[in-house]
């Protein structure tokens, strides 16, 4: 299933994207899309069969904003330097473990949401990335197979990030991953059925249309499963938390200088098979 939430920001209700491209209301059947509903075997069951039976009601989306396909995120787990074409590009060596850092659930905005470059910055840089939504408890897991049983469903994720906040300003990585709007989610939460191989994906970014970043989750130092099943030994992972699992090459920071960072005006868009598109304009927070 294609899981979504449209309307105004903070008043989203849930929708489903059947099929044939329209677009379903769910709010008769449950409230949101949460972790609560990802947790709730029967509730998907019902959404399933409704769907089957063509019992949904259809929604105009003539206008109608998309925001992002989950709410009430617990947290945003990240992990960095997960493919091996985007080592390379930094100068990186392969790390031995996950690099595991933290994004704060309110920096979540819609696929098509604008996205600040915050005061003062001068290396704001873009990252298409595969997002994993957690559908059940996950602690002390002991291997990667687990870790793919507790995944609920996968999205588009924009981690944007400062570069000269994260690397040149002093302390860890999260100065410059926190800024308001650098995390744009959706447009769907595409449930893991639909997803036979998370490892067979393509990402692609663009700036300007200007093709920046193709890649294949193929490259992925630490595959999906593996990262699940790492992270849930240092932190419970719950139904709604989310895990954005790396970038490919192709980020501003690889090229040469002068780096093409992001200005206001800018037009990023980004994709992964089957998971949607997304489309941000950049202003000037």
């Amino acid at each position: 299933m294609k899981l979504l939430r449209v309307g105004t920001a903070g008043r989203e209700r849930p929708a489903l994207l059947d099929p044939d491209g329209t677009l379903r209301d769910l709010s008769g059947l449950v409230a949101d899309i949460d972790g609560t509903l990802l947790a709730d075997e029967d509730a998907l069951g019902r959404i399933r069969t409704a769907a089957a039976a063509g019992d949904l009601p259809a929604l105009d989306a003539t206008g109608l904003r998309t925001g992002p396909p989950l709410a009430r995120i617990g947290k945003i787990v990240c992990i960095g330097l997960n493919y091996h074409d985007h080592a390379r590009e930094t100068g990186a060596e392969p790390p031995a473990e996950p690099v595991v850092f933290l994004k704060a659930p309110d920096t979540v905005v819609g696929p098509d949401d604008t996205v600040l470059i915050p005061r003062g910055s001068v290396k704001t840089d873009w990252e298409v990335e595969l997002a994993v939504v957690i559908g059940r408890t996950a602690r002390y897991l002991e291997s990667a197979e687990e870790g793919l049983a507790h995944v609920a469903g996968y999205a588009v994720a924009h981690d944007v990030s400062e570069r000269e906040f994260q690397i040149e300003r002093g302390g860890t990585w999260d100065k410059g991953k926190n800024c308001e709007t650098f995390n744009p989610l959706g447009p769907w939460l595409v449930t893991a059925d639909e997803v036979p191989d998370p490892q067979d994906l393509s990402l692609r970014l663009w700036v300007n249309g200007e093709l920046k970043q193709d890649g294949t989750t193929a490259e992925q130092i630490f595959p999906v499963g593996e990262v699940v099943r790492y992270v849930s030994r240092f932190m419970t992972l719950y139904p709604g938390d989310v895990v954005n699992t790396g970038t490919p090459a192709g980020v501003a920071m690889g090229h040469r200088e002068p780096k093409p960072y992001l200005r206001a005006g800018d037009v990023v868009e980004l994709e992964v098979t089957g998971l949607g598109r997304q489309r941000q304009v950049l202003a000037q927070a």
